[in-house]
């Protein structure tokens, strides 16, 4: 017999568009750009992997605390989030994110930064595309991310997305 597992998620609007937000217990699991309905197959997928049966339950209280704090960092009030989370991804994903956490407010470092970081000078690409599946964007800032030439490289959330992110925390956006 299958276990379900509840999923708590709100969605809220941002300077972004919509943000769908999911969490299991007290952890934050996912900050993903659009609605849910839009997000819904994805994350069946994605959770799938992790959770028997993930079922989705709208529970915007159990959530106030990451919509609050997410709310004063698109108003220019917070630079350090305080939340709870769980990251489901491989070792190496999970090493990248933990460097992702580390970048300051502000600033931003290389993918090849990074690489060298994690004591995988060679595997920039690698670390390419663990940035790129980073289920909690802005709480673990991929944002802060460019190529080596500090160039505003992919987003999985858009070019656009980034570029505002980094403007709002101040960084001096280069468009080649």
């Amino acid at each position: 017999m299958m276990n379900n597992q509840l999923l708590y998620y709100d969605e809220m609007m941002t300077n972004l568009g919509p943000v769908t937000l999911m969490m299991k217990d007290e952890a934050l699991l996912a900050i993903q750009y659009g609605k849910l309905n839009q997000l819904r197959a994805s994350f069946q997928k994605w959770l799938g992997r992790h959770f028997e049966q993930p079922v989705f339950e709208r529970n915007p209280t159990k959530l106030l605390k990451v919509t609050q704090q997410l709310e004063e960092y698109f108003n220019g009030t917070r630079t350090k989030f305080d939340l709870s989370y769980e990251i489901y991804g491989t070792p190496f994903q999970k090493q990248i994110w933990k460097a992702l956490s580390e970048i300051p407010y502000g600033e931003v470092r290389t993918y090849k930064e990074i690489a060298q970081l994690v004591q995988s000078p060679k595997a920039q690409r690698a670390v390419g595309g663990a940035v790129n599946r980073n289920p909690l964007p802005i709480l673990l800032p991929c944002h802060r991310v460019v190529g080596s030439n500090g160039a505003m490289t992919g987003y999985a959330g858009g070019i656009g997305k980034k570029e505002f992110l980094l403007s709002l925390e101040g960084y001096s956006v280069v468009t080649q």
